[in-house]
């Protein structure tokens, strides 16, 4: 693979997803019960937004800088600009948190997380940004076959009845990408039916995507949610014009947290034709 998440950290993508991801954890953590979260695309967890990557596109000044400088209302988004924050005050005032660094800072002591990388620098340098957090178990490995080998999740003594699987496939394959992530989700609700999955998915042209729609509405989930920030119409296959999160087994009332959130980010990050979804495409039973 040539993608490198660096390019992109902290664009209206990283918005959506990180949003959504902080949420997740504190539906989790609302319970004593520990949990344990599978992040299986996870990248170095930690990125540089002035770092040269980071600049040739400068997308996060159109994402979470303008947020920032903006300023925020919704507590969905303040929690995750606190987040930021706080990643900023232990590592610089450039620094950006990736996916494994979110779950590290949002969840507790019991909980274990395990974070897959397949290219070797990148999981490197996720080992060493984590290489004093016990919580946190690097495997540089396929993330698709990361579900069928550790899930469901066990951890010496310890079995896990809750928890969430994040999978940030690159897209190199573009659409094709869809089958080998529907394929591992169908795998790891098999294997570990009561977690929540979030798989998050590029939108250039949504009409592009209703195959992937119907795929999945078919997973064997108790509920399935669809959330999408578009930040500008998407009338082009040739650009990112929005990004997507498909939630199996999302936690009660997720969608009614996240929608005013959605909409303010839509507002405050979008060009004409900016809109935002929130579809279940199968109900909480």
């Amino acid at each position: 693979m040539n993608y490198r998440h660096a390019f992109h950290a902290g664009n209206h993508a990283d918005v959506l997803k990180h949003v959504t991801l902080l949420a997740l954890c504190d539906a989790l953590t609302a319970k004593p019960a520990p949990c344990f979260a599978l992040d299986t695309h996870a990248g170095r967890g930690l990125y540089r937004l002035d770092d040269a990557q980071a600049q040739r596109t400068g997308e996060a000044a159109e994402g979470v800088a303008r947020l920032q400088a903006t300023g925020v209302r919704d507590p969905a988004l303040v929690r995750y600009l606190d987040a930021v924050r706080a990643c900023r005050d232990v590592h610089g005032a450039t620094a950006y948190p990736g996916s494994p660094w979110l779950l590290a800072h949002a969840l507790r002591t019991q909980d274990r997380i395990a974070c897959c990388e397949l290219q070797a620098e990148e999981a490197d340098a996720l080992r060493s940004a984590f290489r004093e957090e016990p919580r946190v178990a690097v495997h540089a490995r396929d993330g698709y076959a990361a579900l069928g080998a550790l899930l469901p999740p066990r951890v010496g003594d310890t079995r896990f009845a809750r928890g969430l699987v994040l999978i940030d496939p690159p897209y190199e394959q573009q659409l094709d990408e869809f089958k080998p992530a529907l394929a591992a989700l169908r795998d790891g609700l098999r294997r570990w039916p009561q977690a929540t999955y979030a798989l998050w998915y590029p939108v250039k042209q949504r009409r592009a995507l209703q195959p992937f729609y119907r795929a999945a509405a078919a997973l064997p989930a108790k509920s399935v949610l669809l959330c999408e920030l578009l930040v500008r119409a998407d009338d082009s296959p040739l650009r990112m014009n929005g990004s997507g999160l498909l939630l199996l087994n999302p936690p009660w009332r997720l969608d009614a947290a996240l929608a005013p959130a959605l909409q303010e980010t839509s507002a405050l990050l979008g060009e004409p034709g900016a809109d935002s979804r929130l579809d279940w495409l199968r109900t909480p039973p």
